[in-house]
């Protein structure tokens, strides 16, 4: 069996492509004359996999779907990448490590790739940042997951396992690869949340020019969208259980901005158990106030009161609508009124979870319009709207340096305080 040669780019200085360009030029066969450029390629792309590399970048096509925007930057992107690397550019003695993944967290992959989001990090395909990952899209990604090494969007795969889209949560990511052209068009970014319950747009974190972002991307991308295809990370410690199952998914998949069938399948239960009057529409994958509303009722069916009847499902709570346990929700005469909202002062804080990015809820809007009422509304180019942007977060941070804080107290996240002094 023969290969085409795909050699290195010129632009790229990194020591893996200058040695290997060094080493191959010598060694290149001009085949019989027959082979096609596309077959040449596939060959060339099964080559590359093998060794775990890809030498040389992609450029995404310029051609953008035409979906409605949720944020101002431009739609396509160069996204050349290097090939792999250990931490800051140096060798390594196992080039994909695939048996030893270390363990991390959906939570703490998203902090990871929010650092960059937070300090711009410019795009490049042969510097490495501060941390030592190589500042393309297969590096940004190997960073979130902390791989401690800088994969290629063809051996990221070998680190994950291929999952539906339906199955996405924050921090999986949506990889393309083009084995006709090795060279061109790949790119990966990770998955921060559904913007819809239609799952047709989600929240992207991406390393593209000019440097790192977040923006409302529609589903799989901009272009070349039937060539993306969803991953999950194998070394993640806390698994999200299947929707379908018994095991109780957790208290962060159910709240303002959550879009998932365990918030689908909550609401079905309760309808089941008498909870039918709080939904003026089918219960749907999108939390909302009906969802919260009917929980609260199912919880104070059962006796239970103060925390323990909040309207958010807990293990508890799961366990009785699934096992069909307990009292069903009486009819409406029997059910406690709710106590009403302080007559005055500020709205109660929703909780820090609420503005982060991914998150869809009307309390984004709020504190968006709040801002912009006490004149902190220079970032908005469009909005407020419910849907948690950078925009939204240089506002907070503006109002929050007014405030004479620095450093971590002006991080453009709101915390309690900043949401009492905002609202008073």
């Amino acid at each position: 069996m023969e290969f085409d040669e795909v050699e290195p780019d010129e632009s790229c200085v990194c020591g893996d492509c200058a040695a290997h360009r060094r080493a191959r030029r010598p060694a290149v066969r001009s085949g019989h004359g027959a082979t096609t450029r596309a077959r040449g390629a596939r060959r060339a792309a099964v080559l590359l996999a093998a060794v775990g590399s890809v030498l040389g970048g992609g450029v995404v096509a310029s051609t953008a779907a035409a979906v409605p925007r949720t944020d101002s930057g431009p739609q396509t992107a160069a996204t050349p990448q290097g090939g792999v690397a250990g931490l800051f550019g140096g060798p390594l003695t196992d080039r994909l490590a695939v048996a030893a993944q270390p363990a991390t967290t959906r939570a703490e992959i998203m902090r990871r790739a929010q650092s960059w989001v937070d300090q711009k990090v410019p795009y490049s395909m042969s510097s490495y940042w501060s941390d030592g990952y190589r500042q393309d899209c297969s590096g940004f990604i190997s960073m979130a997951w902390g791989l401690g090494s800088s994969q290629t969007t063809w051996t990221l795969p070998d680190f994950a396992d291929p999952i539906s889209k339906d199955a996405l949560q924050p921090g999986d990511v949506l990889i393309r690869n083009n084995p006709d052209d090795p060279q061109g068009g790949s790119h990966a970014v990770l998955f921060g949340g559904w913007l819809d319950a239609a799952h047709t747009t989600y929240t992207a974190l991406e390393q593209t020019r000019p440097a790192t972002t977040v923006r409302g991307t529609p589903y799989a991308y901009w272009n070349n969208s039937d060539g993306y295809l969803p991953y999950r990370y194998k070394g993640l410690s806390q698994p999200m259980p299947t929707p379908d199952g018994d095991a109780f998914p957790g208290a962060d998949a159910f709240g303002p901005g959550k879009v998932n069938d365990s918030i689908a399948r909550l609401g079905r239960m309760l309808v089941e158990r008498g909870g039918g009057r709080f939904y003026r529409e089918g219960p749907s994958p999108e939390w909302g106030e009906a969802d919260r509303r009917a929980t609260e009722a199912f919880q104070l069916a059962q006796g239970w009161r103060g925390a323990e009847a909040d309207g958010y499902p807990g293990k508890d709570t799961w366990d009785f609508l699934v096992h069909h346990k307990g009292k069903d929700i009486p009819p409406a005469q029997g059910v406690p009124s709710p106590p009403p909202p302080p007559a005055q002062g500020p709205p109660p804080f929703p909780g820090a979870d609420t503005f982060r990015p991914g998150r869809v809820n009307d309390h984004v809007t709020q504190l968006g319009r709040q801002l912009v009422k006490k004149g902190f509304g220079g970032s908005y180019r469009q909005g407020p709207g419910p849907a948690w942007g950078e925009a939204d977060r240089r506002a907070v941070q503006a109002f929050q340096s007014a405030q004479g804080w620095r450093g971590a107290e002006a991080d453009g996240y709101p915390g309690p305080h900043t949401w009492k002094l905002l609202f008073s």
